[in-house]
């Protein structure tokens, strides 16, 4: 093994708030106001100390972005740019602007075992998240209200827990009971230690009713956030056997909720019971209908 795998990071015992800075300060904006990353500056921060083996951490991500039908030109432009040398002269060196979803797949790339790797892949996804949300809103125009955000975040759910429980299938995972064994697994990281028959207790609902039909937005965004992790994991570690995929559940589910403690939020459980979303979505179609 290299040095370099096992390279200091200096910013390994820093607090979350202050990695939270560091991240948001080495930041820039474009004329439109998105922001980008330069590689060289990103570098550092995840805990690499020689370009050359970033770069191979940048071409893993390249090819993940075109897997996922993305333009690298978009995502990971060249650039050039002007740095001051320790003589005081300046030198041109080559450098790369990376967007948000760029930073986010390098980190999903970078050596796990380094902590600031493990705090970016967690960064970089809750703030793109963040940003399709946002620009979701823009483009309508208008903020989504609650409402409106829990019935996009449940079908999205929805739908991403096909592609959960496929990736989960190729893994081992195979019978309905197993599947539920499975999807237990990532509610009690989740949710700290509790399974479904918990979160009901502890939420006061029927037995017969969906948990998730009485998440807010939320609560719903961190378990879309705890299912969409799951499935790249188990994809991209080519996870094989139900016992392991159980493990890659339960670990996703208690660093999503490790994250919201870092940053101070309410646990899933204790969050408050939301209006049944049937009954939202009926009068979301009459108000919509009146129109």
């Amino acid at each position: 093994m290299t040095t370099e795998e096992f390279s200091p990071v200096i910013l390994d015992e820093a607090s979350i708030d202050t990695l939270v800075s560091s991240f948001e300060h080495i930041s820039h904006s474009d004329s439109q106001d998105n922001s980008f990353w330069y590689a060289r500056e990103l570098m550092s921060l995840l805990g690499y100390s020689k370009w050359e083996n970033f770069q191979n951490v940048i071409e893993k991500a390249k090819q993940a972005c075109v897997k996922s039908g993305h333009e690298t030109n978009h995502h990971f432009p060249d650039v050039r740019k002007m740095v001051v040398l320790g003589s005081g002269s300046e030198r041109e060196i080559e450098d790369i602007a990376l967007s948000r979803y760029a930073s986010y797949l390098i980190a999903q790339n970078g050596d796990p075992r380094k902590k600031s790797i493990a705090f970016a892949q967690t960064y970089f996804a809750i703030q793109t998240r963040r940003q399709e949300i946002l620009d979701q809103e823009t483009n309508e125009l208008s903020p989504l209200s609650e409402d409106e955000r829990r019935l996009m975040l449940r079908d999205e759910i929805k739908e991403h827990n096909k592609s959960l429980a496929s990736a989960a299938k190729s893994a081992g995972v195979v019978t309905p009971f197993e599947y539920s064994v499975f999807q237990t697994h990532g509610y009690q990281g989740l949710y700290g230690g509790l399974n479904v028959p918990g979160i009901r207790r502890k939420k006061g609902l029927n037995k017969n009713k969906s948990i998730l039909d009485f998440m807010g937005s939320t609560e719903l965004a961190a378990n879309l956030f705890r299912a969409t992790q799951t499935e790249e994991k188990l994809r991209r570690d080519g996870v094989k056997g139900k016992t392991a995929a159980n493990r890659v559940h339960k670990e996703v589910g208690a660093k999503v909720r490790q994250t919201i403690a870092d940053i101070g939020g309410t646990m899933p459980e204790n969050l408050p019971v939301a209006e049944d979303i049937k009954k939202v979505a009926r009068r979301t179609k009459r108000n919509l209908s009146d129109k």
